[in-house]
């Protein structure tokens, strides 16, 4: 029975460790957002990404902030921020803002 309960405890910390956000990903699918970052919803598939705080300042990201003001006023759909973008041009965004 205790060799049991070995194995399960080890296939929950697995299942943790594979829906944990990786390190430097952006995509998660957690409720979790670490601090210092903030959801955002993109595309039509309304897809969840966790991003961190300082992309605000950046002028590009600013531009999506107006479009989706534009698009949902305050009242998003998601109940979070949702970004009217593709994913391919939001993917594309991001990696812009890393690499400045």
């Amino acid at each position: 029975m205790g060799i049991r309960l070995v194995g399960i405890s080890e296939a929950k910390e697995k299942l943790r460790r594979t829906l944990s956000p990786r390190k430097g990903s952006i995509w998660t699918t957690s409720n979790d957002v670490p601090k210092g970052h903030f959801p955002v919803y993109v595309g039509e598939a309304q897809r969840r990404f966790v991003v961190p705080i300082a992309y605000l300042k950046h002028p590009l990201f600013q531009e999506l902030l107006h479009w989706a003001e534009q698009e949902f006023g305050y009242e998003h759909p998601t109940g979070g921020l949702t970004i009217p973008c593709t994913e391919h041009y939001f993917f594309t965004l991001i990696s812009l803002l890393k690499s400045s």
